[in-house]
């Protein structure tokens, strides 16, 4: 099952740093590793002796094809090793994770300033990777003596252990932007340009004149106040040509209450009125 923002006819973006899972326990958290690769355009998934074995042929390779959510190709190229010096044999820069402090006087740097560094390596032609931990324990000392640096997360430090798919997620994320920039997908669209103040002008003496005839502006000594107040929160909304068409065909309802069938012809003239449909109000 793929997600809803899965879209096979874009060009995928591949390479960045293998992600080495060591003795990971469960096949599903493998799954979910594969969709955040994936997510961010990685594609080197390595595992060291997985206790259920690899690759599965049963309800536990369903569990973790389905936890790919549409990764399914990263699992099925995925290289499993019998130890970690294997895995990152041809290596040329390794980073251990791990959420506690292990004395071996390595350098230690948030996932931003890694990623950064190995977006530019890689950029390079040098072969990076990071290396992950059991979800129980994390990596041992052994393992991370065998990492030329450490990186860990800013995190609750009363709750600083992170589900192995999450840890990969955020090194994945801060690889992409170092690599790709942070250019969104899709912006906001405009689907209508800015009101020009004399538009927005028009329509405050509109809906002031009626205001003002269905005696709102009372007391009169307060009705200067009470018109700047109503222009400046009017104003705050940045109000385009759609906002102020629909907010003036609001008020003519309430003045002039439902529009009746005749009117609307009257409006559009015969055989006019689109079939289905009802005029808009913003009209």
């Amino acid at each position: 099952m793929t997600g809803a923002g899965t879209n096979k006819t874009q060009v995928g973006i591949a390479g960045g740093p293998a992600i080495i899972l060591v003795r990971p326990q469960l096949a599903v958290n493998i799954g979910m590793c594969a969709r955040a690769m994936a997510n961010f355009g990685l594609d080197d998934l390595r595992l060291v002796t997985p206790r259920e074995g690899w690759p599965r042929t049963d309800a536990r390779r369903k569990g973790a094809y389905a936890a790919a959510a549409g990764a399914v190709h990263l699992l099925e190229r995925a290289r499993v090793f019998d130890s970690v010096e294997e895995a990152i044999a041809d290596l040329n820069f390794v980073w251990a994770t791990t959420a506690r402090e292990r004395g071996q006087g390595k350098r230690v740097e948030p996932p931003a300033v890694a990623m950064s560094e190995t977006a530019a390596a890689i950029k390079a032609g040098q072969k990076h990777g990071i290396i992950f931990g059991p979800e129980r324990t994390g990596l041992a000392n052994d393992d991370v003596a065998l990492a030329d640096g450490i990186i860990t997360f800013p995190v609750n430090p009363a709750y600083a252990s992170l589900n192995l798919a999450q840890a990969v997620l955020l090194t994945g994320y801060e690889h992409f932007r170092a690599a790709q920039g942070d250019a969104l997908p899709f912006a906001t669209p405009d689907k209508s340009p800015p009101a020009d103040r004399q538009m927005v002008i028009s329509f405050f003496d509109f809906l002031e004149d009626h205001l003002e005839k269905n005696g709102f502006f009372r007391p009169l000594g307060k009705k200067p106040l009470m018109q700047i107040n109503l222009r400046n929160m009017l104003h705050r909304m940045q109000m385009t040509q759609q906002d102020v068409r629909t907010l003036w065909g609001v008020v003519v309802r309430l003045v002039e209450g439902p529009r009746t069938k005749v009117q609307t012809r009257k409006r559009l003239g015969p055989k006019q009125t689109p079939k289905g449909t009802k005029p808009s109000s913003a009209d």
